[in-house]
């Protein structure tokens, strides 16, 4: 994604700088916060002296404290000190509103927090670029030390400080991991200082980032910052089929938008009556099949008489005076007579198709014989054997036909039997059949 400002294109395309844009509009960075404070332009001489500080993107954000003043504003980028070396980042958000942001992460306003140092220059920015350049194959190398050492974890990301001089591999694991050979082997081959960090599988598939089942970004790469327990009752109360595969998000944990919904199912479901699985009638019981929640309709599925029966559709109301029915020990009829009709739409409606007949002219498709050698050889078949019968109690006796390569000219080209393939002879001169009535055809060297 790419707007008008972003410098990595022309006519709002980008040049595949593979940054997703992240520009100051808060269009397209990942846990964009708009500041919008700054865009009031009030001067405040007791403004609040620390500042949110995003790196790579948005994928890290921090805060520190803003001793330049008015030299720096929202959305520039500035270099800071991390304590083990300088680092380069955006400011997302300035003034009274990172109190807030402070209050809503739990972060002390009287923490010892790292100074902002000065602006950042060209120089800067270019090294900023060659750290990002070395993160990609740094991660496929970190990943092969890890298989080769045995470890049982995954490095999902990589991130360079602006300088250059650490780097942080972020992994995920089941358990506690030994990790002392893997930053000694780290360190010789990377030769930076190491730092491991362990994140879960939501926190990784925020910093790597995806496109969703509905065709979105993620919610954790984009927007979500807190990440709430999602357990299968919440697909229950919202009547979702539980099939892991459909309910689970790239993670591979339940999709957090499954809690989205939830309090609008649970204030829905109030209205529909407790304990109505089962409905009893004079012929026999009822049970329900599914909800529609929103529509305040419950589908039950009939038993009359030992026999399935059809599926009633029943409105909230009507069940709750049948079960207070039943508690009184009396039993309706029929719940046919009681179901709600569905409306159905006309059969004749007009759909505003139009008529293609006379435009639209399809050539003619003509079928094209599949196996022409086959039909040849069929028809060159010869036709079984005839039985005489004689009424002299004489054995009856078969002559077999002649066969069409005795009949076909010796210049020409004999057709091949394709059924008949196994039993045929290997090439070479044919020798003629040794048969009764060919016998005065061998030619004879007696004497």
């Amino acid at each position: 994604m790419g707007c008008e400002s972003c410098s990595s294109g022309t006519g709002g395309v980008p040049m595949g700088c593979e940054s997703k844009g992240h520009c100051t509009s808060g269009s397209c960075n990942k846990l964009n916060t708009y500041d919008w404070l700054s865009q009031l332009e009030i001067y405040d001489k007791n403004e609040f002296d620390i500042v949110e500080i995003s790196f790579k993107n948005g994928a890290r954000k921090d805060f520190f404290k803003n001793e330049l003043g008015e030299r720096v504003i929202t959305g520039d980028m500035v270099v800071v000190d991390t304590g083990n070396g300088f680092d380069v980042g955006r400011i997302s958000l300035s003034g009274e509103l990172v109190r807030l942001q402070m209050k809503k992460k739990k972060v002390n306003e009287s923490r010892l927090f790292s100074n902002v140092i000065r602006r950042a220059h060209n120089r800067d920015l270019e090294k900023l670029q060659e750290a990002r350049a070395l993160e990609k194959q740094s991660l496929v190398r970190a990943r092969v030390i890890s298989r080769t050492l045995g470890l049982e974890m995954k490095i999902g990301d990589v991130e360079f400080q602006g300088d250059k001089r650490k780097a942080t591999f972020y992994y995920t694991a089941d358990g506690r991991v030994d990790f002392r050979e893997l930053v000694k082997q780290y360190a010789k081959e990377f030769r930076v200082k190491i730092e491991m960090r362990q994140i879960g599988s939501r926190q990784e598939s925020a910093r790597i980032g995806g496109i969703g089942s509905c065709g979105r970004e993620l919610c954790c790469s984009t927007w979500l910052s807190d990440f709430k327990t999602v357990s299968t009752s919440a697909a229950r109360y919202q009547y979702i089929g539980i099939n892991q595969s459909k309910l689970s998000g790239q993670c591979g944990r339940l999709k957090c938008c499954l809690n989205y919904e939830l309090d609008t199912y649970m204030d829905a479901l109030k209205d529909f009556p407790k304990k109505a699985d089962y409905l009893k009638t004079k012929f026999g019981s009822a049970q329900m099949i599914k909800l529609d929640i929103f529509k305040g309709l419950m589908y039950y599925g009939t038993n009359i008489d030992g026999r399935r029966g059809p599926v009633v559709t029943l409105d909230k109301e009507q069940v709750k005076k049948i079960l207070e029915m039943n508690k009184r020990g009396e039993f309706p009829d029929d719940l046919m007579s009681m179901q709600v009709v569905k409306e159905v739409a006309p059969e004749d409606e007009d759909m505003g198709y139009g008529q293609v007949d006379g435009v639209v002219e399809l050539p003619d498709v003509k079928k094209k014989r599949r196996n022409k050698r086959r039909g040849k050889s069929q028809g060159n078949r010869p036709r079984p054997a005839q039985k005489s019968n004689s009424n002299s109690g004489e054995k009856s006796t078969t002559t077999k036909s002649a066969s069409p390569k005795s009949d076909a000219p010796s210049g020409e080209r004999k057709p091949r039997n394709s059924r008949n393939s196994r039993n045929r002879k290997p090439r070479g001169k044919q020798q003629p059949r040794n048969n009764k009535n060919n016998s005065s055809d061998k030619p004879t060297d007696k004497k």
